[in-house]
């Protein structure tokens, strides 16, 4: 078996390469990454490779980033300290995750259920339809309004008011649908970990927009796409090359 480790702290990988190795000495580590680019980069060069290891939160964004930018051809555990990331686990090719701290137990239960339910490769997307079932049973949990701070007072906005989220000289903005901008506490990446998929799109490092903030769809160049925003000066708000066909994809729904 060949398998792939994605994790930011190196002791942590270091550990976790250990851990597999107790399992079975003749399981082969064959690359290790601490960030989404270099991950990214190699799973573009179509390695061979049966299962992997991601922690969620890496040195320069979440792992679930790796899925935006290129195909991950395996199952997919994930790793992490945080448990509320574990249903969005579910969204991609993951067969579990493993609560830190983890020990050979956790390593042994995950590589057996990851044996039970990948027998062959067509396993992966039966299984993955079923992780989609349970997503959609269970992520009534996204964020339903956001607090925002105007002079001395703490105001709350509902997301069906809010047309777009941007992010503009280190700071993350919300645009409401009666044209104003308020500052949040959250990045981008955050914030799409937050809401709705179905309502938000994020169409670059910038914007996360929502269906009704788009005023006109141009078609650009290279088969890409610019927007024009509603109550917005920004003249240049163009959907990331790779993010296209999703985005048309959720615009059709």
């Amino acid at each position: 078996m060949k398998v792939v480790i994605v994790e930011d702290e190196p002791l942590a990988a270091e550990r976790l390469n250990d851990l597999i190795l107790q399992y079975d000495p003749a399981i082969e580590v064959i690359a290790k990454f601490e960030s989404v680019k270099k991950s990214v980069e190699w799973f573009n060069e179509e390695h061979s490779v049966d299962l992997a290891f991601f922690d969620i939160q890496l040195s320069d964004g979440l792992s679930f980033e790796i899925f935006d930018n290129t195909l991950v051809g395996c199952p997919v555990i994930f790793t992490t300290a945080f448990n509320e990331y574990a249903i969005r686990a579910f969204k991609v090719n993951s067969i579990g995750y493993l609560l830190k701290p983890f020990d050979l137990d956790d390593i042994t239960k995950a590589i057996d259920k990851f044996k039970r339910n990948f027998s062959n490769r067509s396993d992966i997307q039966s299984q993955q339809e079923l992780f989609d079932k349970v997503l959609n049973h269970l992520s009534n949990n996204y964020k339903q309004r956001f607090v925002i701070k105007v002079g001395e007072h703490i105001r709350s906005v509902p997301v069906e008011n809010i047309l777009y989220f941007y992010s503009l000289e280190k700071a993350t903005f919300l645009h409401t649908a009666d044209d104003h901008n308020y500052v949040i506490d959250y990045s981008l990446e955050q914030i799409e970990n937050l809401i709705d998929p179905e309502m938000f799109f994020r169409i670059n490092r910038k914007y996360i927009i929502t269906i009704d903030s788009i005023e006109d769809i141009i078609t650009y160049s290279n088969s890409r796409l610019k927007i024009e925003l509603k109550q917005s000066d920004d003249h240049d708000v163009i959907v990331a090359r790779e993010k296209v066909r999703k985005f048309k994809k959720w615009l059709d729904r």
